[in-house]
Formats: C-alpha cells, structure tokens, sequence
C-alpha cells in the first residue's frame, strides 16, 4: 500500500490538477512537491523511526505508521478546496502519508529478520521487497484506472487496505525483539540528520525547476545554500554521532565488510535505476505511444500497462534469488543481478525512439530479473550482518540511503536529458516547423522551456495543442494553413520533433545506469562470503547446544530435574566454553 502511493500520483495527476483547478504546467512547484514530497520525509525520517522503533518496539510503531497512513489517505480523499490552497492541502496531507509510511517502511525488514532464522529470510525479504515493487509498478496501473472515475478515488483506494491492515497487525503482529527503554533518544543527532537530508532534497528538487533565463534552478542562490548548509549539517551529524551516548546511528556498523559493502551496492543500484522508471515512461508518454495512436489523454494510463514486465521479472526472480541466497550465500547472486542490470541499460541504448514493443518488453524483464536477483540477497546481508537490537536502525538507515539515491538519481537523470533538450530543442523545431510550412512560428517555439514541453508529455497533455493555445500567436496562427495547424496538433509531430534530441540524452543516461550497476557489483563483490553477526552465531549455537542436551537426557524420569553436566547448559549460559576463546561472558 506504502509502495503504491509512490507511484499513484505520477499518473494521476493530470486528473487531481484538473479537480482541484491548477494547471500542473504553470505550478511547476506545486507539481514537484507533490511528485515528491512524499518521498522526501519517507527518507528523512526512516532512520529516526528505525531507532526509536528499537527504543519502543517495532511492531508497536509499525502498527502506529498504518493508522497513520490511513489518516493520510482519508484526508486526501475530502481535501476540501481548490486552487492554490487545495493544492497546498494536497502537499499537507501527503506529508501525513508519508509519515505513516516511514514507519511502515522503516520495520518491516526488521520485524521479517526478527521472525525468520538467518538460514530463511532471503526468501522472506524476497517476497517483501517483491509486494513493495508491485505495489510501484501497481500503482502505475491503478492511478489510470482510478483518476478515469475520480481523482479523490486515487486516495480513497487506500482506506480500505489501511483500514484491515491496521486491524490486522494490531491483532496478529507480535513483538519478538528484546526492547530498548534503557536508553536514550539522541536529539541532537536526529535533528541535524533529519534538516539536513531535508535540506539536500529540497534542494536537489528545486535545482530541476527553471531559474530566471536559465533552464534549471542549480544557480538559484537558495538552492546552492540549500545544498551548502544540508551538507554542512551531514557532516556535523558524524561527529556528533561519534560522541553520543546512545547514537541515532552506530557508525561502527560500517566497519562491518558486509554491512558496509552491500550498503554502498545498494546505492550505486538506486542511484542507476532509480530516475530509470520516470524516464521511460516519459519516453512512452511522450513520444512512443502518440506515434503508435494513442491519445495524450491516454498515455498516462497505457504506459503503465506497458511497463509490466519489469514487475514481471522481479517477481520471478525476487523470492528464487532470496531463496538461493540462504543456501549458497548472497554475494554472487547480488553481484550477478547488478550486472544483468547494466547489460539491460546496454540494450536500451541500442534501442530507436519508434522501437518493436517485443523487444522493450524483453529488455524490462530482463531489467526485472537482475533487479530481483539483487534485491533480495543484497537486503538479507545487510540484516544478518547487524545485532538484533540495532535492526531497525539498520533497516531506516539502508532505506534511506537508497531512497536518497532514487532521488539523486531523479535530479542527475532530468539534469542530464533537461540540458541536452535546451541546447538542441530550438533547432529541432526549427526544422520541423519548417518542413511543416509553418516557419512562422520559429520564434516562439525557440523560447519554450524543455521542462515545459517535457512534463506537457508526462501528464497527458498534447504539448503542441496547449502551445498554439497562447493566444499571443494568433496573429501568427492566422497566416499559416489550416492543414498546417491540422499537422502540429496532431499525435507524430511533437514525438518526431523532440525524439532526436531527447534519445540521445537517454542513451547517455543508460550509459550512466550501466556504469553505476557496474560500480553496485564491484561493491556487491567485495562484501566477502556468508556473514552472519556473532552474537546471533552464538545463540544458534547455544540453542543447538541445549537440544543436544536434552536429547542425551534420560526420558524415563518425567519430574524429576535432570542431574548436571558437565559442561553442559549451566556451562553455556555462563559463557564458559573451552576451546573458543572468541566467546566470552562478556561478548555473549
């Protein structure tokens, strides 16, 4: 539910502008901040909840994220205005959801790694990581289908599961994990990381908007200072956390090879697929599907349907590579996955603007397969290599950093395809107004802002048709022929016109996701073998200790307490094992 509420919006929002009166391509920043306001505070705060769900039980506040999430859901469903205000409400509100979903998001691999042994949770992250992939690719779908009823329906849909949900898990979820209130909340820790991640995002979210003449806001003063102080307070958290009594976050995790390996492949891989999925759907929405017959209405609707074998591929090999991993380890598979990623960018690029959708969709479950084949394993060596009692810490904190990278990915993607269009646009149409005997209209089009005609595409609207709709061009428009006119507003002429200067920046991109998935499986490579944290090596091997125990134990005597032995439980729970000088009282 958390995962589809992601996506939702990217193909609604056409339909909630519309419903609540604000035209998305002169409210640029109502449309960014509701794109990704929610994934902003899900990241800021995922670590915060993952160590306060240590402090407090993290059934407990997992439970609390689906009550709020649902609150979330429902008061997005009654925004009650319009305009500039409703659209204010909106932003609120999904800010309440994500608060909702950072806990949800922030304790479900540690309250998995709590249920399963080492030996099982590839399989169980597996088949998690598999419901919060559908849920994106899902969401695509649904926002679709829901915004062609009523854009309220968007939100609504999320009641109902929220509402069961939250029922379900306050009935069914127990805590497992040993609780935390002996120790304290590090305030000036959680402060300094929370405003500046929150700074950093803003930041790298306004540097896409148009700043003055210039196509892209990162010479906007307040995004440059935005960037300076979130990375000054970054690096103040470090310190800070390093004298910390109880820290946010024990740094020291990282010296673990595992930990830190698999975190830094983890990253590499969002920040190389993460801008991947918007991309490609503004290459369908924009220039494919128009070309191929489908109205601009309909675009937003139908890319989503075409995006299914991504989905398809990570649900096939989501639960088998996690499964595979408990048994033979996870590096290979995680390294193997990575790099079938970077062949799959690879085969993008090869790829023309009016391809065979055969081919597309080969590519996109091949993509699916090496982001499943990664996933999972990648997931359950970050959490075995963790004690128990700083799972949720790790979990928030491995979920951030690839929530992060996705939004790094976002701005590096735009920045990369937004350049090349505003060095390469004006001509492109210069030459296609000219071979459409509407030269006249050079000029205007020469001043058209790329982020404009590229998000006029990505929310179903036809660019051309809102364009010629200025009405300072209907002295111009007046002199060109009706057939002309006819030509421009029809589906091939935007796709034709933006198509060459708009694939060679995505094929630069795909070059950039190759690179950085080939970067993930050195990383991957490097987190050495099967690792499992020594304090859970010590208690599997005590419980196995005590079954051989108690199978040796006569069975004959039913009350009677069974004599002592030597070197047996009484021995193990004092620590006291000959042999191991690595397992003291102290460690265990």
């Amino acid at each position: 539910m958390a995962s589809i509420n992601g996506t939702v919006v990217l193909i609604s929002l056409p339909a909630i502008f519309r419903g609540i009166g604000i035209d998305p391509l002169t409210s640029f920043q109502y449309l960014l901040w509701i794109l990704f306001g929610y994934s902003i505070v899900t990241a800021t705060l995922l670590v915060t909840f993952g160590r306060i769900s240590d402090m407090y039980g993290r059934v407990r506040l997992y439970n609390l994220g689906f009550a709020i999430f649902t609150a979330g859901s429902i008061l997005l469903y009654l925004t009650p205005n319009g305009g500039d205000t409703g659209a204010l409400e909106l932003i609120f509100f999904r800010i309440v959801q994500g608060i909702g979903a950072a806990f949800l998001f922030a304790n479900s691999a540690a309250i998995i790694t709590d249920a399963f042994p080492h030996n099982e949770r590839g399989k169980a992250l597996g088949i998690n990581q598999v419901a919060a992939l559908a849920g994106s690719l899902l969401g695509l779908t649904l926002g679709g289908v829901l915004a062609g009823i009523d854009w309220r329906f968007v939100f609504l849909v999320s009641v109902p599961v929220g509402l069961v949900g939250t029922g379900w898990s306050y009935l069914k979820l127990k805590e497992l994990a040993r609780i935390r209130k002996d120790q304290k909340l590090d305030m000036f820790g959680n402060a300094t990381f929370g405003l500046g991640l929150t700074l950093v995002l803003i930041a790298v979210t306004y540097g896409l908007v148009p700043y003055g003449s210039a196509t892209m806001g990162w010479g906007d003063p307040w995004v440059t200072l935005g960037l300076a102080a979130g990375v000054a307070l970054l690096i103040a958290f470090l310190f800070i956390e390093r004298r910390a009594a109880d820290p946010m976050f024990r740094l020291d995790l990282f010296k673990v090879r595992m930990f830190s390996a698999a975190n830094l492949a983890g990253v590499m891989g969002s920040i190389g697929r993460g801008g991947v999925m918007i991309m490609l759907i503004i290459l369908l929405q924009g220039i494919w599907l128009p070309l191929h017959g489908y109205s601009y209405s309909s675009t937003p609707f139908w890319a989503g349907i075409y995006m299914l074998p991504m989905m398809a591929g990570f649900i096939v090999m989501g639960p088998v590579s996690g499964w595979l991993s408990d048994k033979y380890g996870a590096r290979g598979f995680a390294t193997l996955g990575m790099v079938i990623g970077a062949l799959a960018f690879i085969a993008l690029s090869f790829l023309p603007y009016n391809f065979d959708y055969p081919t597309f969709a080969l590519v996109l479950f091949v993509m699916g397969i090496g982001s499943g084949m990664f996933a999972a394993p990648n997931t359950a060596s970050i959490m075995n290599s963790v004690p128990a009692e700083h799972r949720g810490a790790a979990s928030g904190m491995t979920t951030t950093l690839q929530n992060t990278g996705q939004t790094v990915s976002l701005a590096l993607f735009f920045t990369v395809i937004i350049s090349a269009l505003a060095s390469n646009l004006p001509s492109a149409f210069t030459t296609a107004l000219t071979n459409a005997g509407a030269p006249q209209l050079a000029p205007a089009f020469s001043s058209i802002p790329p982020t404009g005609a590229l998000f006029a595409a990505f929310l179903g609207y036809n660019p051309m048709a809102s364009i010629l709709a200025d009405p300072r061009l209907a002295g111009v428009l007046s002199s060109i022929p009706q057939s002309a006119t006819t030509l421009l507003e029809g589906n091939s002429f935007f796709p034709n016109a933006i198509a060459p200067a708009f694939m060679s920046a995505l094929q630069l991109s795909f070059y950039i996701g190759a690179a950085l998935s080939l970067a993930g499986a050195v990383a991957s490579v490097f987190r050495g073998s099967r690792y499992i944290h020594e304090l859970e090596q010590q208690e599997g091997r005590k419980a196995g200790e005590k079954e051989a125990v108690a199978a040796r134990a006569p069975t004959s005597t039913a009350s009677a307490p069974a004599p002592p032995v030597p070197g047996g439980i009484e021995a193990l729970d004092s620590g006291e094992r000959k042999g191991d000088p690595r397992e003291s009282t102290s460690a265990e």
